[in-house]
């Protein structure tokens, strides 16, 4: 699973579960895999990416540099 296919998964538990947002890679890992988002667990620096962006989503920053 690529930053891309995971990145839908972390925006849905970002809105459902906005408590989510402050965990590491690591313990990100985790929550996808035990809720069934992936049959496995995902590479942290592949959620790292994922995150990043989602976050920027969340945020509203566009993650430009002008």
């Amino acid at each position: 699973m690529n930053a891309s296919q995971l990145l839908p998964a972390v925006r849905d538990i970002y809105s459902r579960h906005p408590e989510f947002r402050d965990l590491e890679p690591w313990e990100l890992q985790h929550v996808i895999w035990s809720l069934g988002y992936s049959d496995g667990l995902e590479d942290e620096a592949t959620i790292a990416a994922a995150m990043q962006v989602a976050r920027a989503d969340f945020s509203g920053e566009t993650g430009d540099a002008a």
